[in-house]
């Protein structure tokens, strides 16, 4: 039984940048209801109401995975990681982005499935890509085209995505081979309970994985989780690894951990979701609250990284242009464009951040070291950057 405990409000796509402000523009700007629920019987969080994908991915989608040096890495180091542990001989990922991950390994032996055309068209470049949403007819297609028996199936911040996880997964069953694995990587429910981070949910997020979560929903689709790593990457997230029920791996001591944790955390509890609802509302006032004291005081206040974390908190605290004097980001087809919802004017760091600003809004928080390290003149001139998590603070240089 799904029962809601969070409200964020009235909310536009996270991805939806605006090219202009025109009236006609705004008039045609799509909202939702963000509304989060718990389900007390498999313990799985998600929209109580998903946005059709169809609205979200299309050939226009702005996130490039490669453009952060931090996430390069990241997927460079794992990729090694898998080869090593697991010497597939076919790999398949499901939501490539633009090649980051696939990039590592030899070419022929991968397969891209990428539904935002203008993102496959970049890996079309370099290596079999499908320019379709994964389900189970795209599974069989596959199987086909004898591309099937895949030994290592991955997808980063993509199956938290995909409202619809009985196709996704019958399709990952489908065409796994018998020792295969899939190691899927997505945040962490226990770190956005740890951090208050509700920014987590926004659109594209149908759900936020916790470990015993995933494990009730995979038995169902003839597999079985096996292990878990935690990750530091977009604030704290989990990699699952998952075999096919009767696969070789057991389960590991990490997992047995990681699962006892959540317990104890009383993730499996309704009371727990209500108790974060009631910290998410106090957030919200006290970051609100801190912004309207530093404009009564003239200062300048800007935000770091058009992200779509920053969509649900601009838009949930109700900040927009007279709060915040514009945003700073390094993703190129975002700059001089727009925020969706709150009509925040985007530019570039190299632009914005001179010496007129004093305060910027972390919206990309979780880089917060790189970015800490890229504005070490910011902070060494007096400059603070503004936090919402795990609480409200303003970061200055000691």
């Amino acid at each position: 039984m799904n029962k809601v405990f969070l409200n964020l409000g009235r909310q536009p796509l996270a991805n939806s940048f605006l090219k202009d402000i025109k009236k006609k523009t705004i008039r045609n700007e799509f909202f939702y209801n963000l509304k989060i629920c718990f389900n007390t019987k498999n313990y799985l969080v998600s929209i109580i109401n998903p946005v059709n994908p169809k609205k979200q991915y299309t050939d226009k989608y702005a996130h490039r995975a490669s453009e952060s040096k931090t996430m390069r890495l990241a997927f460079k180091k794992i990729s090694k990681k898998l080869l090593k542990r697991f010497r597939p001989k076919k790999i398949m990922e499901i939501g490539s982005n633009d090649g980051i991950f696939l990039k590592n390994f030899n070419k022929k032996s991968v397969i891209a499935v990428e539904p935002c055309k203008n993102l496959a068209r970049i890996t079309k470049k370099l290596f079999k890509t499908y320019d379709k949403f994964w389900n189970l007819k795209l599974s069989n297609r596959l199987i086909k085209e004898k591309k099937g028996e895949i030994d290592l199936i991955f997808s980063a911040n993509t199956i938290s995505h995909i409202p619809n996880l009985k196709e996704t997964f019958t399709g990952i069953h489908n065409i796994l081979s018998e020792e295969g694995v899939l190691v899927i990587e997505d945040p962490s429910l226990i770190k956005v309970f740890e951090n208050n981070s509700y920014d987590q949910f926004y659109d594209e997020h149908v759900y936020v994985f916790s470990s015993i979560s995933i494990n009730n929903i995979v038995k169902k689709f003839g597999l079985r989780l096996f292990d878990v790593e935690h990750l530091t990457t977009h604030g704290g997230s989990n990699r699952y690894y998952i075999c096919k029920e009767k696969g070789k791996y057991k389960k590991s001591s990490r997992l047995k951990k990681a699962m006892k944790k959540e317990i104890s955390y009383k993730l499996h509890k309704i009371e727990t979701y209500l108790k974060f609802s009631k910290r998410v509302n106090l957030s919200k006032k006290k970051l609100y609250d801190l912004l309207i004291r530093l404009k009564e005081k003239d200062k300048k206040i800007i935000s770091y990284g058009a992200t779509y974390k920053s969509t649900t908190v601009f838009n949930y605290c109700k900040l927009n242009s007279k709060i915040i004097d514009y945003v700073t980001d390094t993703t190129l087809n975002k700059q001089g464009k727009y925020t969706p919802g709150t009509h925040i004017k985007i530019i570039s760091p190299e632009q914005g951040m001179n010496d007129s600003v004093d305060f910027a809004f972390l919206g990309a928080w979780n880089f917060k070291k790189e970015i800490f390290k890229k504005e070490r003149r910011f902070l060494k001139k007096g400059g603070g950057f503004i936090t919402h998590v795990p609480q409200v603070k303003i970061i200055k240089n000691k």
